[in-house]
């Protein structure tokens, strides 16, 4: 099977996943994730910032467009395999694209991707991932960060996150498949702009527009945060990009889910801090700053890159996992396993799989 996503149908009932012993990824065949769409993925990642004290640098901001776009990283810890077997960190800008609202020339830049120290007072992590973006006099100079893979196939993406400073940006997390034409690019995005109200955040099945160039309601819903919490406090994002929808949760509540033009084809995987003078983003006042800054990311995901189903064995799952209600975020729990592990061994039937499904369905 090249995708492995196996939609369960139906109530059932199970025990909590907290029960489950911890376990490492590679002993798991597959993961299973609970949620609006209960599926299987086949790859988990988990990416921590919280203890990278030791290589936090805040750069200051550079000022000339082409300095901005050739810069170095600004720590080696982006230029270790943890992260560059993962993502890389873009430098394009928007000089051949400009899109008919913007005013401004945006630059993103590696200067603007760094670890920085924690000091903040009611905060416990050492330290955290910010992507910045800042109003220059000529430019607005921008972050973004980007899965060297697009051939991802349906993921569950969180990322304990916040967005804080100044009105006139976008921070967003979201997958993409890129086209010329506006109409047949695929993308869910979860966005945040900070001229907004600090309880909204807007999630969209893109393109938003119909035809006509008119909003398409269907394609986004601007939720809510729940339980009184704005952006610029820490709260887990998630997206969930499965075959029948998108679903967005916050601190694991749901607060929008969108069916229409749910992406089909194979994506990658964007976060970024950018403004670009127009409408949708607003025009940040020069000298302004604002970021997304992230603890930790985290990505359960199907993929259709050739040497991954070799690897995996075309499909077969061996032993069920799960990182949802697991006590340790970043580690999963073993929900059922036949002691094979990954890749060794023959699958030979779903009944104990479904068995297992039942009981961490019952949580």
């Amino acid at each position: 099977m090249e995708i492995l996503s196996l939609l369960l149908l139906g109530g059932v009932v199970g025990v909590n996943a907290q029960q489950a012993p911890l376990t490492e990824d590679s002993r798991c065949g597959c993961y299973l994730m609970k949620g609006n769409e209960t599926a299987y993925f086949k790859e988990h990642r988990f990416f921590d910032f919280r203890n990278h004290h030791h290589h936090a640098s805040v750069p200051p901001v550079i000022t000339e467009v082409k300095d901005t776009s050739d810069a170095p990283i600004t720590s080696p810890f982006f230029n270790s395999t943890e992260w560059t077997d993962f993502w890389m960190i873009s430098n394009w800008n928007n000089s051949h694209g400009i899109r008919e609202d913007s005013t401004l020339l945006m630059v993103n830049s590696p200067n603007n991707v760094y670890l920085e120290a924690n000091h903040d007072a009611d905060s416990s992590p050492k330290s955290w991932l910010s992507l910045r973006t800042e109003r220059l006099q000529k430019f607005q100079t921008t972050a973004e960060i980007e899965s060297l893979s697009a051939k991802f196939k349906f993921v569950s993406i969180r990322m304990l996150a916040r967005t804080i400073g100044a009105r006139g940006a976008i921070t967003a997390m979201f997958t993409y498949r890129h086209s010329e034409d506006y109409y047949q690019v695929q993308e869910s995005d979860l966005e945040i702009r900070t001229s907004d109200p600090k309880n909204v955040i807007h999630c969209t099945n893109q393109p938003s527009l119909d035809s006509e160039g008119d909003v398409e309601v269907r394609a986004s819903k601007n939720a809510t945060m729940p339980n009184g919490l704005e952006w610029s406090d820490w709260a887990v994002h998630r997206l969930d990009w499965t075959p029948r929808s998108t679903t967005w949760y916050v601190n694991d509540i749901q607060v929008a889910n969108i069916e229409f033009q749910t992406p089909k084809d194979v994506s990658n995987i964007i976060l970024n801090a950018w403004s670009d003078g127009g409408e949708w983003t607003g025009n940040m006042t020069v000298g302004e700053s604002a970021y997304l800054q992230l603890q930790w990311f985290e990505i359960l995901y199907n993929t259709t890159e050739p040497e991954k189903r070799q690897e995996q064995g075309q499909g077969v799952c061996h032993s069920v996992c799960s990182v949802d209600g697991s006590p340790e975020v970043g580690r999963p729990v073993m929900l059922w396993s036949n002691g094979g592990g990954r890749g060794a061994g023959v699958f030979t039937g779903w009944v104990p799989v479904m068995m297992a499904t039942v009981l961490f369905l019952l949580a």
